[in-house]
């Protein structure tokens, strides 16, 4: 062993007040190479008795050499898709490589973790930095960069000297570096481009179509050399370019720019707002040319235009991409018809409040550079562009490349050009594309094809898409998390009973009341009276964390997915199904593990005493009964039952209605969004039906009692970490984000006062109109948009109020009643466990920064599944009307200049309604929310009567058509043939 001198920052750079710190760095020649091969020397087998495993077993590839490949840091960095296929194995990474690539992007850097992880791809990360023949040292001028490049050409030639002919015949160095191929040919280096690298492996063109184009590719990139002919012509598109960071920078610091997220309208994905982080003022962005190659989420620097510059966000309906003259596409948001958007976050609110109420002119600006990139690394599902006669375009030749262009599913993001030589097979296809590049002097961005996920219009292709679109794993268990899973038959012993503050609770009563079907019951309950006075109030849940424990392959995985997700057809499980179904799920008349939760209730009241604190123990319980809402229902409606199981439920519906009763004096909002249910062929899998979820009097009973059990546990455990708790806040809103209901409720002889959310709820409550029940509701679902999403949040990052729970009314909340599918709630457990002295707080809650790093992953995670939910609902509401014609009720939910927005109370869709275009007559009074077009006035909140079916359009696409039709046309559905 030898010793060598390090003065680098590996991925870094001196600056000035930063000093190069010399390290010492140890070396050897007996550093294992990762092939246990006969004919490999025994020194670069790893250290004598050392135990060691044959990493690299090389085999022969299409051009019938076996072959084991290093590749460069670039390589690692922007070839990674071709890198995770299958076919692609025996591959060397210096430890060189990774460490640059983590320096330069981390998410790029867990990636090829994984893959080095994964025991079929043969990956070895090799320590060349620590092995004598392969350190080399730091030369006087040199740049990190070839520096790096000539470590990698050092360990390039060692293998080749320490894997002998007979062992494997080529060890290339992978590059697309012109400068390093060159080098590494005069120093007697087998040197390949990762395009005839690919083709060794298989010339299959799934697999060379991975392969991201340029990037100091040998072979000139195609389309770089057909750009650079367009650009000669008058007519090429081009874009500003962007400042560099230091003008950016400059300009940040003068004022003279402003810095924010840019978000595409749902409506028009050729205008979009950027908020500024300092001040959370809106600015408008009209057209490709002011968004500059800026994708939705992009941090972005803005430049602010003159006044008289300064437009009006546009009041028509965009259903098709008119301004690149893109086929028409399907969509899911609800200008194109789909399920009606919730929240603040899912609708244009923040556009909408920017337009001034004289002159309809917002501020305006421009994108002049991009400080961060929101490119998906897992890229964006689309489609091949048909064009306008829907014929698609033609393959150039047979094993040739051809151009397309690619229309994302999500219409806010632009058209993606690849290069594929499998065109033919992919016209009918839902797939996949990353995105590249976009230069200035290109109308698209420049991407590279993944995968395809099926035929379009299927189910299992178009829900593969969605869990994309929504970055939902829907990957199966590592077997590493399985074995975290206790085997079945499980059953509670005699050592959980025995565990220090595990009570015995099998003889109590307790159920659980769910949806039908529910197979993971979080939940259970139960209220036994105590004497004349009291009753004692219980909320059992799944003790989760005595079998999910801090630090294990299962923890990590419930961390990174965050939450279960449901979709229409099934459900992607947060934990394996031998736990969420089985183990820790209260179902009937099993023993389970419990968290239970204890109030006193007086009878005279209905509401726990609050001179006695709650009481929380770890727990045994036996569910005499796992209910659904209908069957408790029934139990407590039925006068003829009087058993022990009715009179508990009747107990529990009492103090609901006690507490719900307190919260609606406090404040809270009731608000309304849209639940669709399905019934589902069991054959086929397809929807029989679709309605609006119907609410008993149950499940108003089940949450009131999980909103206490949550509010009580977020009171114990702020108590316990006042600076670290898991706490889940719905911000106040700001009162300019009301004017959008201001505005229709003025329209409508309303009389709204949005200033407290106690205030809020009592005009919500006065607003009703005579002869019109749904009116209200329609109110609330705007009142809903008008909000943004509850959050996760660590204590310590707010105080007083800013921690409250906004629609709840509560100062304090939390969540703790769903362990099984919410990894919020695990770490709440965690905490309270802590808090009651069940056991010490882990080291990773102690600081309010970890907790808040978990709550921000639980944030995104939720989000995304919420909104894989919806989308879900959407593509099988499709599926439902591709064989039908339906006239329903629907009301006008939003007037534009060119039709309607209506919203489907059965369906629970919202959708556009347009006007004839040859006409051109509509008339829009955005005060009185009026549209006139033919002789015929619509008013916001108007009932109408609409046919709803589904439009083919080309390309194998297809969306929802909703129509106004005379309202004397009989209701109901007629069926079509399916096309």
């Amino acid at each position: 062993m030898r010793r060598a001198s390090d003065g680098r920052v590996i991925g870094g750079r001196l600056a000035r007040g930063v000093r190069a710190v010399r390290r010492e760095r140890y070396v050897r020649d007996d550093v294992y190479v990762g092939y246990h091969h006969e004919d490999v020397e025994a020194t670069h087998r790893g250290p004598a008795g050392e135990r060691r495993w044959d990493v690299l077993r090389p085999r022969r590839g299409a051009d019938g050499a076996r072959r084991i490949a290093l590749i460069d840091s670039n390589v690692a960095l922007h070839q990674l898709d071709a890198l995770a296929d299958g076919r692609v194995r025996d591959v060397v990474i210096c430890a060189t490589v990774m460490e640059e690539t983590r320096a330069r992007s981390r998410s790029s850097y867990e990636r090829l973790r994984e893959m080095c992880r994964d025991v079929e791809k043969r990956f070895y990360v090799f320590s060349n930095e620590h092995h004598g023949e392969t350190y080399v040292e730091d030369v006087a001028g040199e740049s990190a960069n070839d520096r790096n490049d000539r470590a990698i050409r050092a360990a390039a030639a060692f293998y080749r000297r320490a894997i002998p002919v007979s062992a494997c015949e080529r060890v290339t160095l992978v590059t697309n570096d012109r400068a390093n191929a060159r080098k590494a040919r005069e120093e007697g280096i087998d040197v390949m481009n990762v395009l005839d690298w690919m083709r060794t492996i298989s010339d299959e063109a799934s697999l060379t179509d991975l392969v991201v184009p340029g990037g100091g590719a040998e072979i000139p990139d195609e389309r770089e050399s057909k750009r650079a002919r367009a650009a000669g012509s008058s007519s090429a598109p081009k874009f500003d370019e962007h400042l560099d960071a230091g003008s950016i920078k400059e300009g940040l610091a003068k004022g003279e720019l402003i810095k924010g997220l840019i978000r595409t309208s749902l409506y028009n994905p050729f205008e979009a707002h950027v908020t500024n982080e300092e001040t959370g003022e809106s600015v408008f962005l009209s057209g490709r040319a002011a968004m500059n190659r800026a994708f939705d989420g992009d941090s972005v620097a803005i430049e602010i235009l003159p006044e008289s510059e300064w437009l009006r966000p546009g009041s028509k309906i965009v259903t098709s991409d008119i301004e690149d003259d893109a086929a028409a596409t399907t969509s899911t948001d609800d200008e194109s018809g789909g399920l009606a958007p919730e929240t603040a976050e899912e609708t244009d609110i923040v556009g909408a409040v920017a337009t001034s109420a004289k002159s309809g002119v917002v501020p305006t600006g421009k994108v002049v550079g991009i400080i961060r990139r929101n490119w998906r690394e897992r890229g964006y599902a689309a489609s091949i562009d048909m064009g306008k006669d829907g014929k698609g375009p033609k393959a150039t030749g047979a094993g040739f490349t051809t151009r397309v262009l690619c229309v994302p599913s999500d219409r806010r993001f632009p058209k993606i050009r690849i290069q594929t030589r499998q065109l033919e097979g992919l016209l009918d296809q839902r797939i996949v594309v990353v995105v590249d590049d976009w230069p200035a002097d290109s109308a698209y961005p420049e991407g590279h094809y993944v995968k395809s996920l099926g035929v379009i219009g299927t189910v299992d292709a178009e829900t593969q898409a969605l869990l994309l679109e929504n970055d939902v794993d829907d990957r199966p268990f590592a077997p590493a998390v399985f074995a975290c899973v206790p085997a079945l038959p499980w059953r509670v012993t005699e050592h959980h009973l025995a565990e220090p503050g595990r009570e015995d609770l099998r003889d109590l009563l307790v159920c659980s009341v769910d949806p039908p079907g529910c197979k993971d019951i979080d939940d259970a309950l139960s209220a036994r009276e105590l004497d004349d006075e009291r009753i004692e109030l219980g909320v059992h849940i799944a003790d989760v964390t005595s079998f999910l424990h801090p630090n294990t392959a299962m923890d990590e995985e419930a961390a990174r997915r965050g939450t279960t997700t449901y979709l229409v057809q099934r459900r992607l499980d947060m934990l394996p199904g031998a736990l969420t179904t089985d183990i820790c799920s209260l179902v009937g008349g099993e023993e389970r593990l419990a968290f239970s939760a204890f109030w006193i209730v007086n009878k005279s009241t209905m509401l726990p005493d609050e001179t006695i604190k709650p009481r929380f123990t770890k727990s045994v319980i036996k569910s005499a009964a796992a209910l659904t809402y209908e069957q408790a229902q029934l139990r407590i409606d039925d006068a003829t039952l009087n058993d022990d199981l009715t009179l508990s439920l009747r107990r529990l519906r009492d103090i609901a209605r006690r507490l719900r009763k307190r919260r609606m004096e406090n404040g809270a909002l009731t608000l309304a969004s849209p639940e669709v249910k399905f019934e589902m062929d069991q054959q086929s899998s397809d929807p029989l039906d679709v309605g609006m979820y119907v609410t008993r009097e149950t499940n108003q009973m089940v949450e009131e009692m999980m909103l206490l059990a949550n509010v009580s546990t977020a009171e114990r455990i702020l108590e316990a970490y006042p600076a670290a708790a898991m706490l889940r806040r719905h911000p106040i809103p700001e009162q300019k984000m009301f004017e959008p209901l201001l505005k229709t409720a003025k329209a409508c002889g309303i009389d709204i006062d949005p200033s407290t959310n106690r205030s809020l709820a009592a005009t919500l409550d006065a607003a009703v109109r005579p002869g019109d029940s749904y009116f209200n509701t329609l109110l609330r679902l705007q009142a809903t948009r008008c909000m943004s999403q509850a959050v996760y949040c660590s204590s310590g990052q707010y105080a007083g109020p800013e921690r409250m729970h906004y629609g709840l009314a509560m100062p304090l909340y939390t969540h703790f009643t769903s362990p099984i599918r919410r990894y919020a709630d695990v770490i709440v457990h965690r905490l309270l466990s802590a808090a009651i002295g069940l056991c010490p707080r882990h080291e990773s809650l102690e600081s309010s920064d970890h907790v808040k790093a978990i709550a921000d992953v639980c944030n995104i995670r939720h989000r995304n599944s919420q909104h894989a939910g919806r989308a879900s609902v959407e593509l099988h509401t499709l599926v439902f009307f591709r064989k039908r014609k339906i006239v329903v009720d629907a009301r006008v939910f939003k007037v534009r200049a060119n039709g309607l927005i209506v919203f489907v109370p059965k369906f629970g869709i919202e959708g556009p309604v347009l006007f004839h275009e040859e006409k051109n007559d509509a008339v829009l009074d955005e005060d009185a929310m009026t549209v006139t077009s033919g002789g015929k006035t619509w008013k916001i909140f108007d009932q109408v009567t609409v046919q709803v079916e589904v439009e083919q359009l080309p390309a194998h696409r297809s969306r929802l058509l909703i129509t106004v039709v005379p309202d004397d046309t009989p209701r109901g559905e007629a069926l079509v043939e399916a096309k």
